[in-house]
């Protein structure tokens, strides 16, 4: 946790992004009925619809900068995570040094995902653009990536999307307004607070 807060705490660097990814699934729905409102009329929703499976949500934003990028995909394999940071490396930060990525301790999350992914050459150019910085066990809420995914559900996705090109054009829309923006997200909570905060987790040291 210490680690993840250091690194939140550090002026910002072009050369050396900090980066938090993360994913989030979203089920897909059809309304049955129409429904249609009159003026001054509270929007209504019918009971009825039809599920169409899941789609999963790749976030990738930059808090420093405000500054994001998402994907919509079918599934969340490693194979789906290692396109997704090719995006992140090569689209969004072509001239870094390297990415410090932040992210959970999901099985996906992983070099070897560019392994089985791209070829030997690919993946090692790939895995070296990044510094991966895990958040701890039970601690993904120090991503902050899940506050963006938060946003992103709030400002987009509070509604019945019933086809995967219809969520794609939906969230695109978002994420260049967002950017357009600059949206930032001011964090405030360091290591001196958490020592406070969060003080039964420190281990008590006697003498």
């Amino acid at each position: 946790m210490e680690h993840v807060l250091d690194v939140y705490k550090e002026a910002y660097d072009a050369d050396y992004p900090v980066v938090c990814t993360d994913e989030s699934p979203k089920q897909l729905i059809e309304e049955v009925a129409s429904t249609s409102i009159m003026p001054g009329q509270d929007a209504r929703v019918d009971y009825e619809y039809v599920r169409h499976g899941m789609v999963n949500i790749f976030m990738a934003n930059e808090p420093l900068k405000g500054k994001r990028l998402v994907k919509i995909t079918e599934y969340k394999t490693k194979k789906d995570w290692a396109k997704f940071m090719r995006q992140v490396a090569y689209e969004m930060y072509p001239k870094a040094k390297k990415i410090r990525l932040v992210m959970d301790n999901f099985n996906t999350h992983v070099a070897s995902a560019f392994y089985e992914t791209f070829t030997p050459e690919q993946a090692k150019r790939l895995r070296d653009r990044f510094e991966f910085i895990y958040t701890p066990k039970h601690g993904s809420w120090l991503n902050m990536a899940e506050i963006e995914l938060h946003v992103l559900n709030g400002q987009c996705l509070n509604r019945h999307i019933a086809t995967l090109e219809e969520i794609t054009s939906e969230v695109s829309a978002w994420q260049n307004h967002r950017n357009n923006k600059n949206a930032k997200i001011d964090w405030q909570f360091t290591n001196e607070k958490a020592r406070i905060k969060l003080k039964r987790l420190y281990p008590s040291i006697s003498g």
